[in-house]
């Protein structure tokens, strides 16, 4: 596997070329870019004719992608090939979900999956026969961020399971004591369980709250992991029985799909959480075997790639407009730049432009009133993902019809503006957005919606020649956190002489 990544300088020409194009003249001159810059894939639609390429850029970009060769990076993928170049491993979340290869590697971890999947659904069952009402779920990261977002977005607290009621799932993922009491002071223990999940069975920030927890309930049996070290979690007091397996092929930001999903399947079904799957396998499937210029997950990844190393654009927002979505941006945040933001390729040669910009964001309409202010008259130009629902669930009509009003004149705002002969009330335009549209927010929909996230992030990292799987990034602050934590006790001190006078002030107020 080339670690070069692609010659992003080739761009330049067509960023030359289109200077002073503004996106509203390039549609009128085109109209057909309505259409032919629009793909569907089941019940995602997604139109790129409000990006600021026209058709000799986009073929431009088309012509990167085969340079790249994201057709065999993805089958690379699939098949379970060590595109985790640096740690030596898969990354096999695809196996998760669906057999899309028909590799050894990739059946074999697929049987995995399965097995796994087997035993959480016996242990929802399980759960669903006691009296438990409430599920506190412990991990940070990869083991948060996922299934906390997923639960947001689908769990209904009025569903019944096994003619009962569904358990409200909790989570506690910060290391500030605050976040466990916060959650655990409304629950209680008689009628909670708790899953702890880490790999590792090793994160500070898992293990002091999952201590509390576990102290809270004062019962072990209702204490269950989702670990890749179960000798660790079953130190801790939890049965083998009801610890669930993770594995080194799996990064935590991928592994919704896994036990790691076992929240998810809690509070929304395990039927419902199969159906999250199928979502995600119908989009690798497509990913895997749509042409380039008919493929979702590459036309995202080519729009990312032209945004930030053609129009150089520092920030990327994205802005769901269905409150359900609401926590898909703080999802984001780590799949992408943690898995994008690196500054050396494969082979160790730095990277000759930049790679992923900042990701940010938040629900429409509330962000209308808040930071779009300078999305729309600001100096600086933000490429934004917006995502709507068609239908939706509630009776409130009148509401959804407003909502998509708001996203359909957004776009047309950020791209068109609007002239004046007041300087403070020129909207300048020339703002770029994709729009993702699902039919309805349902497990199959968001499941597609994060695997084209999940495939969007990998096709870039193959173009910028990076690694999108490992994240050493993050070790570093963990490193000095534990030696100064001896020192926040009163035992030893900083080498950092500012660290050293931060501690007496510190000392001195407590």
């Amino acid at each position: 596997m080339s670690g070069a990544g692609i010659d992003l300088s080739l761009l330049a020409e067509q960023t030359r070329r289109l200077q002073g194009a503004s996106l509203s003249q390039i549609n009128l001159d085109d109209p057909a870019r309505v259409s032919d810059f629009a793909l569907r894939v089941g019940p995602l639609y997604a139109s790129f004719a409000r990006q600021s390429y026209d058709r000799q850029a986009w073929q431009a970009l088309l012509a990167l992608a085969r340079d790249a060769d994201l057709v065999g990076a993805m089958q690379r993928l699939v098949d379970g090939e060590p595109v985790n170049v640096t740690e030596g491993r898969a990354a096999l979340h695809t196996a998760l979900r669906g057999e899309v290869s028909g590799s050894p590697t990739a059946r074999a971890a697929h049987a995995d999956a399965l097995r796994a999947r087997a035993r959480m659904c016996a242990m929802v069952e399980a759960l669903a026969a006691t009296d438990v009402t409430d599920i506190v779920s412990v991990g940070i990261g990869g083991s948060d961020l996922g299934p906390r977002m997923v639960v947001d977005a689908l769990a209904q607290p009025d569903a019944p399971a096994v003619g009962r009621m569904r358990p409200r799932v909790h989570f506690v993922s910060n290391v500030d004591g605050a976040a466990a009491q916060r959650t655990l002071s409304a629950l209680d223990p008689r009628t909670s369980a708790a899953i702890l999940i880490s790999k590792t069975f090793g994160t500070q920030e898992t293990l002091l709250n999952g201590g509390i927890v576990r102290d809270w309930l004062a019962n072990d049996s209702r204490l269950y992991a989702v670990s890749a070290n179960v000798q660790r979690a079953s130190d801790f007091g939890i049965d083998p029985e009801r610890i669930l397996p993770m594995w080194d092929w799996v990064g935590g930001r991928y592994s919704l799909w896994s036990a790691v999903g076992f929240p998810i399947a809690l509070a929304i079904g395990f039927e419902a959480f199969e159906a999250l799957l199928a979502g995600a396998a119908e989009l690798d499937a497509h990913a895997l075997q749509a042409a380039p210029e008919a493929n979702l997950a590459v036309w995202h990844a080519l729009t990312a790639v032209w945004n930030r190393n053609a129009r150089h654009a520092a920030t990327q927002a994205v802005l769901p407009y269905d409150e359900r979505l609401k926590l898909l941006p703080n999802y984001l945040q780590q799949l992408v730049m943690e898995s994008l933001g690196k500054r050396v390729k494969l082979d160790g040669a730095a990277v000759a432009g930049d790679t992923v910009p900042v990701w940010w964001g938040g629900p429409g309409t509330d962000t209308q009133h808040s930071f779009f202010q300078a999305l729309h008259q600001g100096t600086q130009i933000v490429p934004a993902d917006f995502i709507g629902t068609i239908r939706c669930d509630h009776p409130y009509l009148e509401n959804h019809a407003a909502l998509l009003a708001n996203l359909l004149a957004q776009t047309e705002a950020f791209a068109n503006g609007q002239d004046s002969d007041d300087p403070h009330r020129v909207y300048p335009g020339d703002r770029p957005s994709t729009l993702l549209l699902l039919d309805a927010l349902t497990p199959h929909s968001l499941g597609m919606l994060i695997a084209l996230y999940e495939h969007s992030v990998y096709l870039q990292s193959v173009l910028w020649g990076i690694n999108a799987f490992d994240q050493f990034g993050v070790e570093l602050g963990k490193q000095v956190a534990n030696r100064l934590l001896p020192a926040l006790k009163g035992d030893g001190d900083a080498e950092d002489p500012v660290t050293r006078a931060l501690l007496v002030e510190i000392r001195n107020r407590t």
